[in-house]
C-alpha cells in the first residue's frame, strides 16, 4: 500500500475556527460583568454608529451625484435653447433674405397694377399675339374708380368729422357734467357752512339760556341755603333755651320719676336720672355687706372640701406607689430570668457552632471546585 497525501478540507477547519471565535467572543459578553449588568453593548453600538456615519456619507455622496447631474442637465438645456434660438434666428434672417431677393413686390404679376409699371415684369410678346388667358384689364373694369375714390374720402371725411363733433359734444357735456357736479359741491359746502353758522347760533343761545337757567337754579340754592341757615339757627336756639330751662339742668329729683300707679313703685327715666338717694345707697350697701357674709361662707365650705378632696387623692397616690413598687419588683425577676435563659441559650449556641466548625464542617472548599464553573456560554 503507498501512502497517499489527502488534501485536507479547509472550510471544514475555517468553520471551526469561526465557531471558537464566536464561542470566545460570547464568553468575553457574557463574562462581563459591566456589560451584563449595565446592559451596554459597545461593539454593537459603534457598528451601529460606524453604519449610521457610513449611510450618511453615501447619501451626501448621492445628493452631491444628483446635485452635479442636475446641473449639468440645467447647462445641457440652456445650451439646447440657446442653439434652437440661434438656429430659428438664422432661419429668419435667411427667409427675410430669401423675400428681399426672390419674392420682390416688383416681381410679382400685378406689380405694373400695384406700383404702376415701374420696375414691373415686361412681357416680352406682342399684345394680338397673347391669348385670352393672357389678359389683365378687361374693359369696363376701371370705369369709375376715381369718383368711387373721391366718394369713399368725402364719407371718410364725414365719419372723421362726425366722430370729431361726437367727441366735441362728449367732451363738452363732460365739462358741463363737471361743472354742474363742482357747483353742486359749492352749494353743499354754501349750505354746510350755513348749516354750521346756525348750529353756532343755536348752541349760543342754548349755552346762554343754560347759563340763565343755572343762574337761577343757583340764586333759589342760595335762598334755600339762607332759610335753612335761619331756621337751624332759631331751632338751635329754641333747643339751647329749653335745655338750660329743663328738670335736667335744675337738677330736680321729681322729674327722674314717674308714678305708674297700680301699687307699683315708679319708674326712672334715664334720661333725666341724677343718681341715687342716700336710702338707696344705704340699702345696696347692706345687701353688699349680706352677699360679702355669704361668700366668706361659701369659700370656707370650699376650702373644707378642698382639704378632704387631697387627703384622698394622697391615700391613692400612696397606694399607687406602693402598687408600682411592687410591678417593678415583679418585673425585675422576670427580667433575671430572661437572662439566665438567653445566656443558656448563647451557650447552647456556641457549643452548636463549634461542633459545626471544629467537627463536622472540616474540609473546606478551594478555588479549584469554583472555577469548574461558567466554563463555558452554554
Amino acid at each position: 500500500m503507498f501512502k497517499v497525501d489527502l488534501p485536507v478540507d479547509e472550510s471544514t477547519e475555517k468553520t471551526v475556527e469561526r465557531r471558537r471565535a464566536a464561542e470566545t467572543a460570547r464568553k468575553a459578553r457574557i463574562f462581563n460583568t459591566r456589560l451584563r449588568v449595565m446592559g451596554l453593548d459597545l461593539d454593537t453600538l459603534n457598528q451601529q454608529v460606524q453604519e449610521k456615519k457610513h449611510q450618511q456619507n453615501m447619501e451626501k455622496q448621492m445628493d452631491k451625484a444628483l446635485d452635479k447631474l442636475r446641473i449639468y442637465q440645467d447647462e445641457a438645456l440652456v445650451q439646447q435653447n440657446n442653439a434652437e434660438e440661434e438656429k430659428r434666428r438664422v432661419l429668419n434672417s435667411e427667409l427675410t433674405k430669401y423675400w428681399a431677393t426672390h419674392q420682390r413686390p416688383e416681381d410679382s404679376r400685378d406689380a405694373d397694377l400695384k406700383f404702376g409699371l415701374k420696375g414691373a415684369f415686361k412681357i416680352a410678346i406682342p399684345e394680338n399675339e397673347l391669348g385670352p388667358a393672357s389678359m389683365q384689364i378687361f374693359k369696363g373694369e376701371g370705369v369709375g374708380e376715381e369718383l368711387r375714390m373721391r366718394e369713399q374720402i368725402r364719407k371718410t371725411e364725414r365719419d372723421l368729422r362726425a366722430q370729431m363733433d361726437e367727441n366735441e359734444k362728449r367732451h363738452m357735456r363732460d365739462k358741463h357734467i363737471e361743472m354742474l357736479a363742482s357747483k353742486e359741491l359749492v352749494q353743499q359746502d354754501v349750505r354746510g357752512a350755513q348749516q354750521a353758522a346756525l348750529e353756532e347760533v343755536y348752541k349760543r343761545a342754548s349755552r346762554t339760556t343754560l347759563e340763565n337757567y343755572n343762574q337761577a337754579l343757583a340764586k333759589e340754592q342760595a335762598e334755600k341755603l339762607e332759610e335753612q341757615r335761619k331756621r337751624e339757627e332759631q331751632e338751635n336756639l329754641a333747643e339751647m333755651w329749653h335745655t338750660m330751662t329743663s328738670d335736667m339742668m335744675t337738677e330736680c329729683a321729681e322729674a327722674t320719676e314717674r308714678q305708674v300707679g297700680g301699687g307699683r313703685p315708679p319708674q326712672v327715666l334715664p334720661d333725666r336720672w341724677k343718681g341715687m338717694s342716700p336710702e338707696q345707697l344705704k340699702s345696696i350697701q347692706q345687701e353688699r355687706e349680706q352677699q360679702c357674709l355669704e361668700r366668706q361662707k361659701q369659700r370656707d365650705a370650699e376650702k373644707i372640701r378642698e382639704a378632704a378632696w387631697d387627703l384622698k387623692l394622697l391615700k391613692l397616690s400612696r397606694e399607687a406607689e406602693k402598687e408600682d413598687l411592687r410591678a417593678a419588683e415583679l418585673n425585675r425577676e422576670r427580667r433575671i430570668q430572661m437572662d439566665r435563659y438567653n445566656m443558656q441559650l448563647a451557650q447552647e449556641q456556641l457549643a452548636q457552632q463549634e461542633y459545626l466548625n471544629k467537627r463536622l464542617y472540616t474540609n473546606k472548599p478551594t478555588k479549584d471546585y469554583f472555577y469548574q464553573f461558567n466554563t463555558s456560554s452554554r
